[in-house]
């Protein structure tokens, strides 16, 4: 039987959790205060510990922290006021397992406690088989062996055993989606359905029925009731690409099925309930979105309970000559060609090119090149890559703002460090001390701006 921390200042609704809870089968002890339950926490073992965020002397956060230090495996949730959100999707980030907004109905509340219990359960029984996955079966496409991809990796490795959404931000043709599918694949619905669906692919006016479907007459056309992608996916993950291209009106009913678990279909009245986990991803600032009013800032905040931000491939160029490889053992596989390799000037040329279109544009760039090379050598005549100067900012069509900001920051890099160089008659530790980097930092730059052999002529 399952033992559960009560904590509320209020004795009223701490004594009828207690109650409740105790109705429901449980063990149920209570504090009044956050201090009494980091006592109760440190001298015995609670499965589950319900806490009101507002206290007085220790709040919620500080119990949340120290049943977090005293076990890292005692699920949280934590209740809050309308006004509070904000701070209860903090507490998610700081390892919350939930939140839920007061007042609220104590049959909701029992769900998400069973569902707390539940997913300590399992992670408790899987916690070696999710090992092995990490190992051999999520990471499968996602190559890079660079700092920021390992850092990235261990925040899906993190994130994928807990409910908790995801909002995965980047550019365009970075693999977001490839991140979503790992994350998928780590987590304990990786035998349920993985549903993708681009917002930006699909008519706003269309959009509504693809998430949540329709009944039969609910328009012209609609000649039977349609299943919608929420539905489909239930026990699942949903993968909403593209979500800052959402209309706003759209967003709010997203919102409800965040918040409530359930919709209806177009065009019906019966609710249709839901437990879907829900991955998010953007190449928008959504927090520009927020402030010209095309995206709501409560909808923001229910999906960026646990945000990733994948980096431009310029930012990790040292995993080019790893993508490429791989990308050329699949398209030889797919089109029936022996094995190739690049060539050492063409492995130089796909280092020093700044991939505005990402892990896309590589992939097609490598595709092309197969198809073209006749030998075992993929060379930079196969490639079609034009770099650039750097005294030139010509950017492609559709270029953005951050693409721009990147090559001119480049430039600046660049022309600072020969300038000092030349200041210091080439002493690369004086330098770097002036330019406030450190010494790898600097020969790092040296080496991909090949500003040596600027200074040699």
């Amino acid at each position: 039987m399952p033992n559960i921390l009560v904590v509320d200042d209020k004795d009223s609704m701490r004594d009828m959790l207690t109650q409740t809870l105790s109705e429901e089968g449980y063990r149920v002890d209570s504090a009044a205060n956050g201090k009494t339950a980091l006592e109760l926490v440190h001298n015995k073992s609670y499965d589950l510990v319900l806490t009101d965020m507002k206290m007085p002397d220790v709040d919620g956060l500080e119990v949340l922290t120290g049943v977090k230090e005293n076990d890292e495996d005692t699920s949280v949730i934590v209740m809050t006021a309308y006004g509070t959100v904000e701070t209860a999707v903090s507490a998610m980030k700081k390892g919350a397992f939930d939140f839920i907004t007061k007042p609220f109905d104590t049959e909701h509340l029992c769900v998400l406690v069973n569902r707390a219990l539940e997913n300590r359960r399992m992670q408790a029984e899987n916690v070696l088989l999710r090992q092995e996955l990490m190992q051999v079966s999520g990471f499968t496409e996602i190559i890079g062996k660079s700092e920021k991809m390992q850092e990235i990796c261990e925040l899906v490795k993190k994130v994928s055993g807990s409910d908790a959404s995801v909002l995965l931000q980047g550019e365009s043709g970075t693999g977001k989606e490839l991140f979503a599918r790992a994350i998928h694949s780590l987590s304990l619905r990786k035998d349920k359905p993985f549903i993708a669906i681009n917002c930006a692919a699909i008519p706003h006016e269309l959009l509504e029925n693809e998430l949540f479907g329709s009944e039969k007459g609910a328009f012209t056309g609609a000649h039977a009731r349609k299943m919608g992608k929420f539905e489909i996916a239930h026990t699942g993950t949903i993968f909403l690409d593209e979500i800052g291209d959402m209309d706003i009106q759209l967003q709010a009913k997203l919102l409800r099925v965040l918040q409530q678990k359930n919709f209806e279909r177009l065009g019906g009245t019966r609710t249709v309930d839901v437990d879907v986990r829900v991955i998010a991803a953007t190449n928008m600032d959504l927090s520009q979105q927020i402030a010209a009013k095309h995206f709501r800032e409560d909808l923001y905040y229910r999906l960026s309970v646990f945000p990733i931000t994948i980096p431009p491939l310029r930012e990790r160029f040292q995993d080019v000559p790893e993508l490429a490889d791989y990308f050329i053992e699949k398209y030889c596989r797919d089109i029936r060609k022996p094995r190739k390799s690049l060539s050492r000037d063409a492995v130089k040329l796909l280092e020093k090119y700044h991939w505005p279109g990402n892990v896309r544009e590589l992939e097609n760039t490598i595709e092309r090149a197969v198809i073209l090379a006749e030998g075992k050598k993929i060379t930079p005549e196969h490639l079609a890559i034009r770099i650039r100067r750097t005294d030139e900012i010509r950017l492609r069509d559709g270029s953005g703002l951050k693409e721009i900001g990147a090559h001119a920051q480049m430039q600046a890099e660049r022309g600072t460090i020969i300038r000092v160089l030349k200041e210091t008659r080439g002493n690369k530790r004086k330098t770097a001390k002036i330019l406030k980097i450190d010494y790898t930092t600097l020969f790092d730059k040296i080496k991909k701006y090949k500003i040596d052999k600027d200074l040699q002529s």
